[in-house]
């Protein structure tokens, strides 16, 4: 007999079983090209997930559902597509979360103003050409609220070089990398997990082109996890849990 697992009151009980090479190009339209072109490829499918995964309405009121499991591909690719994302939580537990509401992008919303138009044509932005610094400048220390770690990079990673994570990267014009976000993408989803900034606009920069591209490729729904002040400027709305989940299977089957 196989591993059996189970989840119980937020506890998770049982037992546990750089691909990108793209060239950073400068501007608005020719970046969303590339990044359009490099959706259309497929990913590679990892092996299922050892784990039952809980379900997303077993939240709690702060959003989270529970504790363990791994960040294996299977079973990031499996809690993403219920309506879970990871977080840590302390120094070695992976903790599971569902907020209500859900923080989205609409995919025709994002707000972008004369002056980020015009900041957008001062940076060079790039897309999977350096995936890793990306998460590692998102992971940051000295950012408040900074959450990533070295496991969650390693795995984010592994997703990376299978086709499912992808980054955008803007650089100024000496070519030094100062803002950029990442995320992953099933069919119609995209879930950001994260963005920096070094300079101005650098990161607003990296997100207008990723949701050009997105829109392009056909993708219906961004998930941003949470909605903040800065994100709700940009366009970004709160929805319910129910709606987000309704949305969201249909944007895995696109």
């Amino acid at each position: 007999m196989g591993p059996k697992t189970c989840w119980e009151s937020g506890v998770l009980g049982g037992v546990a079983a750089d691909g990108g090479g793209w060239l950073a190009v400068s501007g608005w339209n020719a970046a969303s090209c590339v990044l359009v072109s490099a959706f259309a490829a497929s990913p590679i499918e990892p092996t299922h997930t050892r784990w039952d995964l809980p379900a997303p309405h077993g939240a709690d009121r702060r959003g989270f559902v529970a504790i363990g499991a791994d960040l294996e591909p299977g079973t990031l690719l499996a809690a993403y597509r219920s309506g879970l994302f990871p977080m840590p939580m302390g120094r070695r537990d992976i903790g599971w979360w569902s907020p209500d509401p859900r923080g989205i992008l609409p995919i025709d919303g994002m707000h972008v103003s004369k002056s980020l138009r015009q900041s957008c044509r001062r940076y060079v932005v790039g897309y999977n050409t350096n995936f890793r610094e990306v998460m590692t400048r998102c992971a940051d220390p000295n950012r408040p609220n900074g959450w990533i770690n070295r496991p969650f990079i390693d795995a984010y990673e592994r997703l990376h070089r299978s086709g499912w994570a992808h980054s955008v990267e803007t650089y100024d014009q000496n070519g030094r990398l100062v803002g950029g976000l990442y995320g992953v993408k099933i069919n119609g989803l995209f879930a950001g997990e994260s963005m920096f900034s070094e300079a101005r606009d650098a990161s607003k920069v990296a997100l207008v082109n990723l949701v050009n591209a997105l829109r392009v490729a056909g993708t219906t729904l961004i998930d941003v996890q949470w909605s903040t002040p800065h994100l709700m400027s940009l366009g970004v709305i709160d929805i319910p849990r129910d709606e987000y989940l309704r949305r969201l299977a249909l944007a895995i089957k696109a």
